[in-house]
C-alpha cells in the first residue's frame, strides 16, 4: 500500500518539474523575442510564435480530427484564443512598460485563480506571500507607467487565468498534446491577419523567420506542452503559484542572456516568490 502514495508523490514531483521547465523556457524565449520587436513588432512576433508552434506540434503529434463533439471543439478554440490573446497582450505591454512590471501585473491572474481554487487557508497565505514577492520584484511605481501598457498587462493577467482553466479542460478532452496543437492552430489562424497587417513583408525575411522559429520553440511549443501535461496531475491553485516564479525566471534570464544585473530589492522579491512556491508544493504534498 505504501507504494501507491510513493508513486503519487513521484508523479507530483515530475509535474512540478514540468512547470518549472516551462517557466524557464518561456523567459529565455522572451529574451530572444525582444530582438524581434524592431523588425516585426509585438503582434508580428506573436504571429510568428503561434504559426511556427502550430506547425511544429501538428507535424509531431498529428492530432485526430474525428470523433470530437462540438463542446470539445469549442473548448479547444477557447484555449487557442486565450493563449494567443495572452501573448499578444503581454508583448504589447512590454513594448510600453518595463518587462519586470509587466510580468508582475500579469502574474496577478494566476495568483487570483490560486486563491479562488485553493481549499485551505494556507493557499491564501502562499498566494499573498507570492504577491508580495512579485510586487517587490517590480522596479519603480506603477503610477508613472503608460496606462495603455498597464491595461495590456492586466489583460494578459485575465487571459492567463483563462488559459489555465481551458488548458485543464482541453487536457481532459484530447489525447496527449493533440488539444494543444489544435489550439495553437486556432490561435495562429486568428492572429495571422493582424500579424501581416502589423509587420508586412518583414515576417518573411530569413533572419526574422529563423529567430521567430527559435522564439516559437522556446516560448510556445515546449512550455505549453509541459504545462498541459502538468495540469493533468496538479491542482490549478498549485500550478498558479508555481507559475509565479515567472518574474524570478525573467530576472535570471535577463542576467544570463542580456547581462541585466539584479538589485537587492529584486533579489528579495525573488526570494519571497521562491518561498511561496516551496510552501505551495509542501502544502499540496501534505494534503494529497
Amino acid at each position: 500500500m505504501s507504494d501507491v502514495p510513493r508513486a503519487q508523490r513521484s508523479a507530483s514531483a515530475a509535474s512540478i518539474g514540468l512547470v518549472l521547465g516551462s517557466v524557464a523556457s518561456v523567459q529565455v524565449g522572451a529574451s530572444f523575442a525582444v530582438l524581434l520587436f524592431p523588425a516585426a513588432g509585438p503582434i508580428g512576433t506573436v504571429t510568428l510564435r503561434l504559426v511556427f508552434s502550430a506547425v511544429v506540434l501538428l507535424l509531431v503529434c498529428r492530432p485526430r480530427l474525428r470523433g470530437h463533439s462540438r463542446s470539445d471543439w469549442a473548448t479547444v478554440a477557447a484555449y487557442g484564443l486565450a493563449l494567443g490573446g495572452m501573448n499578444a497582450c503581454y508583448y504589447e505591454a512590454i513594448a510600453r512598460i518595463p518587462q519586470g512590471a509587466a510580468v508582475t501585473l500579469e502574474v496577478l491572474g494566476p495568483l487570483t485563480l490560486s486563491v479562488i481554487a485553493g481549499r485551505s487557508l494556507l493557499s491564501l497565505v502562499w498566494a499573498v506571500l507570492a504577491l508580495a514577492g512579485v510586487v517587490t520584484l517590480s522596479q519603480g511605481g506603477f503610477s508613472s507607467m503608460d496606462p495603455v501598457g498597464v491595461g495590456f498587462a492586466l489583460g494578459a493577467a485575465v487571459l492567463w487565468a483563462a488559459y489555465i482553466v481551458f488548458a485543464g479542460r482541453t487536457g481532459g478532452r484530447f489525447q496527449g498534446i493533440d488539444g494543444l496543437a489544435l489550439a495553437l492552430a486556432a490561435g495562429a489562424v486568428v492572429s495571422l491577419p493582424f500579424g501581416i497587417a502589423s509587420a508586412g513583408p518583414a515576417l518573411v525575411v530569413p533572419p526574422v523567420l529563423l529567430l521567430g522559429l527559435a522564439v516559437a520553440v522556446l516560448s510556445s511549443a515546449v512550455p505549453y506542452a509541459l504545462e498541459l501535461l502538468a495540469l493533468r496531475r496538479l491542482r490549478s491553485s498549485t500550478f498558479s503559484i508555481l507559475m509565479s516564479l515567472s518574474p524570478g525566471a525573467a530576472a535570471l534570464s535577463g542576467f544570463l542572456v542580456l547581462g541585466q544585473r539584479l538589485s537587492v530589492v529584486e533579489a528579495v522579491g525573488i526570494a519571497l516568490v521562491v518561498a511561496a512556491s516551496i510552501g505551495a508544493v509542501l502544502t499540496a504534498r501534505s494534503s494529497a
